[in-house]
C-alpha cells in the first residue's frame, strides 16, 4: 500500500520554531513528528510514501538520504508554487506515479486511529473516497461532516459557526483515495480538498466517512506541539531525557522533554517544559509549559510560562520575564 504524506506547510502557527526547521521535522519526544506518522502507516501495511513538499524541502533530503523513514520507502514531490490540499495531493500522487488506491495524510495529525480498518470500511462501502472522523467540542475550525447511517456523506461544510455546525464529528485528515479522485482535481493551479473536491464527491454520492474513535491531535500550534510530547510521557515523573543530554542534579524536571545535546543547569526547574536538541538553560532558570528551541539559551534566572517559544539560537538574558511571548518575532534570515 502507498501513501501521500502532507507536509509542505510554512508552520507559520509554531513559529519561531519553524524559522528554520519545517514543523514536521520538529521532534516529538525524540522522534521527528513526520517519522512518527510515517511509523503509524507503517504498522498498517504503508511500504512507500511520497512527501509532498513545499517549504524547506533540502530539509527533509538531508533528514532521510537513504530515503527510508521507519522502514518505509521515500520519494519527493517538490512544489514550485503552494497548490493547496487537493492540488498537492494530484501533484505528489502524479511524481510518484501512483495508479490505485492509496492513502494520505496530514503530516502534522498525530493519531492511532485503525487505518487497516478505514481501508477495509472504504473497500466494503464501494466508496471513491473515504474520510476518517473524529469527535470534537468544538467543530467550528475544522470540517464538518454529516453521514447516514451506511457512513456514506451527506454534507462536508468547512469551518462552519459553532451554532449552526449540523455535526461534531470533523475530518481527521486521514484518507483513502481511489485513482479517479486525481481526476477530479484540476492540474496547475491550488484546489482545495475541502472546500473543492469533497463537495464535489458528495454531490456524485461516492465519498464515505467513518468514526475512528481514536486518539487524535493537530499538532500544528504550540499548544499542541506542546501537548503531543506530554501524551506521550507517563502521568506522573520526571519526563524524557536524551541520552546525550546534561542535566544538574539539582535540577527539578516534571513532565518535561529534554533533547539532545541539552544542557540543563543547577536548580534550574522544567514543568511540562520541551527544550530542543543543543539547548542550554542555566543555573536557577524556570520554564513552565514552553518550549526552547534549538541551540538557544535562556541565562540565569530567566523564566519563561504560559506557551512562550523561544526559536532556534536565540539567546535570553538573565533574570528576563517573558509570559506567552515568541522570540523573535521575525525571521532573523528573512531578505
Amino acid at each position: 500500500m502507498r501513501a501521500v504524506v502532507l507536509v509542505g506547510g510554512f508552520g507559520t502557527r509554531l513559529r519561531p520554531l519553524t524559522f528554520t526547521t519545517p514543523k514536521n521535522l520538529l521532534p516529538v519526544v525524540h522522534v521527528p513528528m513526520v517519522e512518527r506518522v510515517v511509523s503509524h502507516l507503517a504498522a498498517h501495511g504503508v511500504t512507500d510514501a511520497v512527501l509532498s513538499l513545499g517549504y524547506k524541502p533540502d530539509t527533509f533530503l538531508a533528514a532521510y538520504p537513504d530515503s527510508v523513514c521507519a522502514g518505509v520507502r521515500l520519494s519527493y514531490a517538490v512544489e514550485d508554487e503552494p497548490l493547496d490540499t487537493a492540488g498537492a495531493i494530484r501533484f505528489a500522487a502524479g511524481e510518484a506515479g501512483i495508479d490505485e488506491r492509496f492513502v494520505v495524510v496530514n503530516g502534522d495529525i498525530l493519531t492511532d486511529v485503525d487505518v487497516t480498518r478505514l481501508v477495509r470500511f472504504h473497500d466494503a462501502s464501494g466508496a471513491e473516497a473515504t474520510i476518517d472522523l473524529h469527535e470534537v467540542e468544538d467543530p467550528s475550525r475544522f470540517g464538518v461532516v454529516v453521514t447516514d447511517v451506511a457512513g456514506q456523506v451527506e454534507a462536508f461544510i468547512e469551518k462552519p459557526d459553532r451554532e449552526d455546525a449540523p455535526s461534531n464529528l470533523i475530518n481527521a485528515g486521514t484518507y483513502v483515495f481511489e485513482p479517479s479522485v486525481l481526476g477530479r482535481i484540476d492540474a496547475g493551479r491550488p484546489v482545495s480538498v475541502e472546500r473543492e473536491t469533497f463537495p464535489a464527491l458528495v454531490e456524485a454520492g461516492t465519498l464515505f466517512a467513518l468514526n475512528g474513535d481514536a486518539y487524535w491531535l493537530d499538532a500544528g500550534t504550540p499548544a499542541t506541539y506542546l501537548q503531543a510530547g506530554l501524551d506521550l510521557l507517563p502521568a506522573d515523573g520526571a519526563g524524557s531525557v536524551h541520552e546525550t543530554a546534561s542535566v544538574a542534579e539539582s535540577a527539578h524536571l516534571e513532565r518535561s522533554v529534554v533533547g539532545a545535546d541539552a544542557v540543563i543547569g543547577e536548580d534550574v526547574t522544567l514543568t511540562e517544559a520541551v527544550v530542543l536538541a543543543g539547548a542550554t538553560v542555566e543555573s536557577g532558570a524556570r520554564i513552565h509549559r514552553s518550549i526552547v528551541g534549538p541551540g538557544a539559551t535562556i541565562r540565569s534566572g530567566g523564566e519563561l510560562l504560559d506557551l512562550t517559544v523561544i526559536g532556534d539560537g536565540a539567546d535570553i538574558e538573565p533574570d528576563a520575564r517573558l509570559r506567552g511571548e515568541r522570540v523573535p518575532l521575525e525571521d532573523p534570515d528573512a531578505g
